[in-house]
């Protein structure tokens, strides 16, 4: 059965498209990136063309690519546009999607909304990235209870990088989210690494 799936994280720099990558794999999805800020060329579809392999994927293109790596209301401003809510579309298709999003929850895509918007608006459960580095228990936390508030599903947790057993093992209890990946820090992401991780899914 085709599912759709957001993957939100704690912050940027956060590891979403290695998992987005993953995750793409392991459900046999299609990958949409609805706001991609700078690198246009190298940006994250062309990494997931490059580790994911599978005959029915289909890579949908971002409805807004923006030329600077800044946070998408900065860069749509720059740009000269403005980021509207009504013009995303999600892609209709017969597969599962893997959604990822800009950057963390709260990041802004205009001057009224932010992420948290146009998850609400994708109508999809959500996955949530983090990843250890001092303050990253709060960040974790605060996305948590937000997307609680907000009323939108998580399905679980994935902790990407360093390992931290006491502060995953707090935020599992706190939260009491399934945990559904653990990805190590690798010396490099390629497409063996992803078919690897892929393996462990089970949603």
């Amino acid at each position: 059965m085709s599912q759709t799936i957001i993957v939100a994280g704690i912050g940027t720099e956060i590891g979403k498209t290695v998992v987005s990558a993953i995750l793409t794999k392991a459900l046999k999805a299609d990958y949409w990136k609805p706001i991609q800020s700078g690198d246009l060329d190298q940006g994250d579809a062309y990494w997931i063309q490059q580790w994911v392999k599978h005959p029915k994927l289909t890579i949908w293109p971002s409805t807004y690519r923006l030329s600077q790596p800044l946070s998408p209301h900065t860069a749509a401003e720059l740009d000269g546009i403005t980021i509207e809510l009504n013009q995303f579309q999600k892609p209709e298709s017969s597969n599962s999607l893997v959604i990822e999003l800009a950057g963390g929850l709260m990041v802004p895509i205009n001057d009224q909304q932010t992420n948290i918007d146009l998850i609400k608006s994708f109508n999809a459960p959500v996955i949530l990235v983090s990843k250890n580095y001092l303050g990253s228990i709060n960040h974790t936390l605060l996305s948590f209870e937000l997307l609680k508030q907000k009323g939108i599903p998580v399905l679980g947790i994935v902790f990407n990088g360093p390992e931290n057993t006491s502060g995953e093992k707090f935020i599992l209890n706190y939260t009491q989210l399934p945990l559904l990946l653990r990805v190590n820090e690798e010396q490099s992401i390629n497409e063996a690494a992803i078919n690897h991780y892929a393996q462990q899914v089970h949603l």
